[in-house]
């Protein structure tokens, strides 16, 4: 392998790409991965990137009339539903993180530069996405506590947190990984 300096930072960047996959595949698509977990009934709503239970995956939605007052369902959230978006772009900018850092592991730094350079971004979207989403679902479970809902967070906040971090640890080897040695080393005779 040419550069071992490289693969600290391709692992890191592996990891936060798979956890922002996780992430993006969220309810409705998976119902095991939510941002906020909702009971109705005796069933439980769970929200996702493109959605809820129970609707077709899109991006922009409005919350159930049922769970949500007329503050939650106006324009300004309306909007930051359509602002996660964002996951899935980090997620996709955390794939070409691990193409590039492939390419610097494997045959010349420029791979590991890009890499870097492609994990610093991809770190300031997800630390973007982050922090409207917590936003959001927090409002959210908040205005529904108020109505005596017992709204929970679900487990899709803390997996973007670790992408988020693990994409922190990555952007930072991969910057030392861009120091590292990529000759080969000559036989001493």
């Amino acid at each position: 392998m040419a550069a071992g300096a490289a693969l600290p930072g391709l692992l890191f960047t592996f990891a936060a790409m798979v956890l922002l996959i996780f992430a993006s595949v969220s309810s409705p698509t998976w119902e095991r991965i939510s941002f906020l977990d909702v009971p109705n009934g005796s069933a439980t709503t769970h929200f996702g990137v493109f959605g809820y239970t129970g609707v077709k995956a899109h991006v922009g939605w409005f919350f159930p009339s049922l769970l949500a007052d007329d503050r939650l369902n106006g324009h300004l959230f309306h909007n930051l539903t359509f602002v996660l978006i964002l996951i899935p772009i980090a997620a996709g900018l955390a794939g070409l993180s691990v193409l590039f850092g492939l390419c610097g592991a494997a045959y010349h730094r420029a791979g590991t530069v890009f890499m870097a350079l492609l994990s610093a971004l991809a770190f300031l979207i997800t630390l973007i996405a982050w922090v409207i989403e917590m936003v959001l679902f927090g409002v959210a479970r908040s205005h529904m506590r108020d109505r005596g809902i017992d709204a929970t967070w679900g487990n899709a906040n803390w997996i973007v947190l670790g992408a988020l971090v693990a994409l922190f640890i990555g952007f930072f080897a991969s910057l030392c990984g861009v120091f590292g040695r990529y000759g080969r080393r000559r036989a001493a005779y």
